[in-house]
């Protein structure tokens, strides 16, 4: 299945490699790539990761790599990555 990166995931991405490349951008490049690579796991096996307690949705799951969840929402023949996002944080609040 085609995986999707929405602009607000891209932002999520990008905010997530910025806040950590002030101490290390090195690191930051490292999360960032292995964030990535979890839409690789998503496209050969979409319903892997788990329903999205706050939607309570089949179509929407997350997989969470490090502290992080990657949110997705499958649809027909595609996924889109809804967003990118820290595991403490409030999913609303994104």
């Amino acid at each position: 299945m085609k995986v999707h990166w929405t602009d607000t995931a891209k932002g999520h991405l990008g905010a997530i490699h910025s806040y950590i490349a002030q101490d290390s951008p090195e690191y930051a490049k490292h999360v960032v790539d292995r964030l990535t690579r979890r839409s690789q796991q998503i496209a050969e096996f979409p319903f892997s990761g788990r329903r999205v307690p706050e939607h309570d949705v089949d179509s929407i799951r997350e997989v969470i790599e490090g502290p992080y969840r990657v949110i997705y929402m499958i649809g027909g023949d595609r996924i889109d990555i809804l967003a990118v996002i820290h595991g403490a944080r409030n999913r609303h609040e994104s």
